[in-house]
């Protein structure tokens, strides 16, 4: 009867050392930072002037 009831205490130890997991909703409301820099205007620039460069000096390439 002796190992009977060291398994069994031994799986009441374990049972009370089961991890818990709470999820929890904040108190702040969560933001997000973005730093994002727009440089599209300039790629487009930057594209039309090649296109027009390209189209006046057929010869570059």
């Amino acid at each position: 009867m002796k190992p009977i009831a060291v398994v069994l205490g031994g799986l009441l130890l374990l049972a009370a050392c089961t991890p818990r997991v709470e999820v929890m909703v904040p108190d702040k409301p969560i933001t997000v930072n973005l730093n994002v820099k727009v440089d599209h205007e300039i790629r487009v620039r930057v594209d039309r002037e090649l296109e027009k460069l390209f189209e006046q000096e057929q010869e570059l390439f």
